[in-house]
């Protein structure tokens, strides 16, 4: 358990953090960037839930993606690739679990017939907000291995989550019969071909 008594440490005031490992970097590195993100995503989820029923299926699944997306902050601010190196990483049942989910909503969905704009009922807005947000993520993380070792499992995560957000806005639009349809062209004369 983390126990936090004083909020501020004046440690980052000449722009540098502290990794799990205490190895300190600066501010505007690319793995700083990559727990920022995630982050980001995660507090998005925060609001998407708020825009839901504390009861509500999607709700348990949005918090438990919470959770996870702390353990991944907390593997990207570990140096190291290996995913069973005794440091809280993510794991690949986490992976497999998000897949067993996306599986699940997207089953009754309806056919997609058009890509789809975000938006929709205030709860799907959130979550395609979530779901950008979660994709700005894995880019990040995914330069931040260009240049150095990261979790495979932690990469796989992001990729699926924003495909399980976007399948999650999709059920909040009333199973898709609510998506908001990209028109190609609408408000130009030309057209596609």
């Amino acid at each position: 358990m983390v126990k936090l008594d004083k909020i501020y440490t004046r440690g980052g005031d000449k722009g540098e953090t502290s990794l799990g490992d205490g190895t300190r970097l600066s501010k505007t590195s690319t793995r700083i960037a990559a727990i920022g993100d995630v982050d980001e995503a995660n507090s998005t989820i925060g609001l998407a839930r708020a825009a839901l029923p504390n009861d509500h299926p999607l709700s348990e699944t949005l918090a438990r993606i919470q959770n996870d997306l702390f353990d991944l902050g907390a593997d990207l601010a570990t140096p190291g690739n290996d995913a069973a190196d005794g440091k809280l990483r993510i794991q690949e049942e986490q992976v497999t679990r998000l897949e067993n989910e996306i599986d699940a909503l997207n089953e009754p969905l309806s056919p997609l017939t058009s890509f789809i704009l975000p938006g929709g009922s205030e709860a799907a807005s959130r979550i395609h907000l979530a779901r950008a947000i979660a994709r700005r993520a894995e880019r990040t993380a995914t330069a931040l291995t260009k240049t150095e070792p990261a979790n495979r499992y932690a990469l796989q995560y992001l990729n699926r989550l924003s495909d399980l957000l976007f399948v999650a806005a999709r059920a909040e639009n009333d199973g898709g019969r609510t998506d908001v349809l990209w028109v190609p062209g609408m408000n130009t004369t030309q057209k596609a071909n």
